[in-house]
């Protein structure tokens, strides 16, 4: 004879041992720190995921590419209430949401990124405030990018109208007829450059296309600092001063031409080499990475 078994069985054995039904909020503060591993690991979770219904292939691939262009969508496929609950004994999962926004005033420690010298070389260096200032800007270009494509899409730039183009009335007119795909990609090259600056890396351009979206960035903080400078103090808050804050021609001097075109010709500043290489570039190829330049990834996607 079997042992007798006291322990309660069948499909209300939950209810007759006490165990209770719960409902538990968790609420997460994340700081994306590495993009690629991110999206890495959200592809993997997708493939691991059984998709049911119409077209189950189709579902999947399409959740792939969100997941490889947005890290919103990177999240939400690895924080997925039915994931989490899977990983833990004893409980049954009854249901859930998932809720992701992105913070309004989140900005990378500039301080800690770009530590000031306090042996005080005399070296150039890149501030915690001109970084900020240059990060903001790449930002608010990068979204204007954007909005030009959300309002216009494929349209032209013509004389006409470029005062209605935020961003892509700006560039060369040999650029104005160009495609969507061609001006999402320039819209991400601010977006790779503030990327670098929230590493705490200098900006340095690795295509031509990056030089392009740099000068305009710089432009623009040196015109917002002129029109503005309380809004830009407030802008700073606590972060430290120092001699080289708002060197805009230190900036030039020093982030333009590390990588790129060589010094043929040495009464040519990196400036008027970069001029040079445009002129003789096709637009098309202002994204062909600098031979000495490390490649950014190309998975990296756009932020939209």
């Amino acid at each position: 004879m079997g042992e007798r078994n006291d322990q309660p069985q069948g499909p209300h054995a939950a209810e007759e041992s006490g165990a209770q039904e719960i409902e538990a909020t968790v609420v997460l503060g994340l700081r994306i720190t590495d993009w690629p591993a991110l999206r890495a690991a959200a592809r993997t979770a997708v493939e691991e995921l059984d998709f049911a219904g119409i077209d189950p292939e189709g579902q999947r691939a399409q959740l792939l590419r969100e997941v490889a262009e947005d890290p919103n969508a990177a999240l939400g496929a690895l924080l997925h209430p039915d994931r989490l609950v899977a990983a833990l004994p004893g409980i049954e999962a009854l249901g859930g949401t998932l809720e992701i926004s992105v913070t309004d005033d989140f900005a990378p420690d500039f301080a800690e990124l770009f530590p000031l010298d306090d042996g005080d070389t005399g070296d150039w260096t890149l501030t915690p405030r001109t970084a900020c200032l240059l990060h903001t800007q790449l930002i608010s270009l990068s979204d204007a990018g954007y909005e030009d494509l959300d309002d216009h899409g494929d349209d032209p730039v013509t004389v006409a109208d470029e005062g209605d183009w935020t961003v892509f009335g700006r560039l060369q007119q040999r650029t104005w007829n160009l495609h969507r795909g061609w001006r999402r990609a320039f819209a991400r090259a601010f977006d790779d450059l503030a990327d670098d600056l929230a590493l705490g890396e200098w900006p340095l351009p690795r295509c031509p296309a990056e030089d392009v979206a740099l000068r305009l960035a710089l432009a623009d903080a040196r015109t917002l600092l002129g029109a503005q400078p309380e809004s830009v103090a407030d802008m700073m808050g606590d972060l430290p001063a120092d001699l080289y804050d708002y060197d805009w021609d230190g900036c030039a001097d020093e982030l333009f031409g590390v990588y790129g075109p060589d010094e043929e010709d040495s009464d040519l500043d990196a400036g008027q080499r970069i001029d040079r290489l445009l002129a003789a570039t096709h637009p098309e190829g202002w994204f062909l990475g600098y031979e000495d330049a490390e490649e950014r990834d190309p998975g990296r996607g756009y932020r939209r």
